[in-house]
């Protein structure tokens, strides 16, 4: 834990080692507790019993109930990103303290993920890489998948979602869509439901918030309505899929790829049953962690706070 030169002033804790100095320089009528690296629950309930601040910014772990109890004179939650899962905003909402999200502070790095990780997928890339290294040469047997003509699933048409569908329309995709929260659908995607959406697409790409109603949304069930050799695609939340059925599914052949930046439980952990698995290419939650997108989420956190602040 460290702490900013800026004693004597309202606090505002950070769940993590650092921020933006972009950010940073908005925050300057604030002291800035800083909560380490990889805070755990206990770890920001501690610090909110002891700084009691005004604000926190969420980058690590979660504050639940216990942490919001703990700050009396909390007023604000600022998520550094899009996703408010890792808040309990039942308790924030009955100690009135407002939550706010950066959106769109890192949908182009996210949609950017995506369409790396479903590339990776239809193109074999990682399995490919991995054996040119071994010295082999796999051009007169492997045949990869062709993207152009055919059909995706875009689960959630938020900031990050449109943004994917943009990228995807440019290499002649099909694209649907699901998200009973979008008030309309931007040209060139068509809204469908979701029976409609497993049955009919060839590639699926998660773009929406984790809640109760959706967790675990493809599982043994929805992934038995899926087309034979579908490709998953989860940059979003890892609770949006049942990673058993998931697996089940690629060893039966039913998807025939997956690409994951999100789980269930994080950090992954030496044993996960994903690792290893030839057709799961895996990366550590790292969508939205660009350069860019550090700054951007940094400063509409920042941002947010103050406009909390201020009423």
């Amino acid at each position: 834990m460290s702490v900013s030169p800026n004693a004597g002033k309202p606090v505002l804790l950070v769940t993590a080692a650092d921020l933006a100095p972009q950010a940073l320089g908005l925050l300057q009528d604030f002291e800035v507790i800083y909560a380490g690296k990889t805070p755990t629950e206990d770890d920001i309930v501690a610090l909110c019993g002891r700084y009691n601040p005004v604000a926190i910014i969420v980058r690590y772990g979660s504050v639940g109930a216990k942490a919001i109890d703990a700050a009396p004179a909390l007023r604000v939650i600022s998520k550094h990103g899009s996703g408010t899962d890792t808040i309990d905003k039942v308790a924030a909402k009955a100690r009135n303290v407002q939550v706010c999200a950066a959106v769109g502070a890192n949908a182009a790095a996210v949609a950017e993920q995506a369409l790396a990780l479903l590339l990776a997928c239809a193109k074999s890339v990682p399995k490919l890489n991995t054996r040119m290294h071994a010295g082999l040469w796999d051009k007169a047997t492997h045949k990869s998948l062709e993207l152009g003509g055919r059909t995706i699933g875009l689960i959630g048409l938020g900031a990050i979602g449109l943004r994917f569908a943009r990228m995807v329309q440019a290499m002649d995709m099909r694209v649907i869509g699901f998200d009973p929260y979008a008030r309309q659908f931007p040209p060139g995607v068509e809204q469908v439901d979701l029976e409609t959406l497993w049955r009919t697409s060839d590639a699926i790409s998660f773009h929406c918030p984790l809640t109760g109603e959706n967790r675990n949304m493809l599982n043994e069930s929805t992934l038995a309505l899926c087309k034979p050799g579908v490709i998953v695609v989860n940059t979003a939340r890892g609770g949006l899929i049942d990673e058993v059925a998931l697996l089940a599914a690629l060893r039966s052949g039913r998807v025939a790829s997956a690409g994951l930046d999100s789980f269930a439980v994080e950090p992954m952990t030496a044993g996960h049953p994903f690792q290893g698995e030839e057709r799961i290419v895996l990366s550590p939650h790292i969508g939205g962690v660009t350069s860019d997108a550090y700054v951007k989420m940094g400063v509409a956190s920042a941002e947010n706070v103050l406009a909390a602040l201020r009423g």
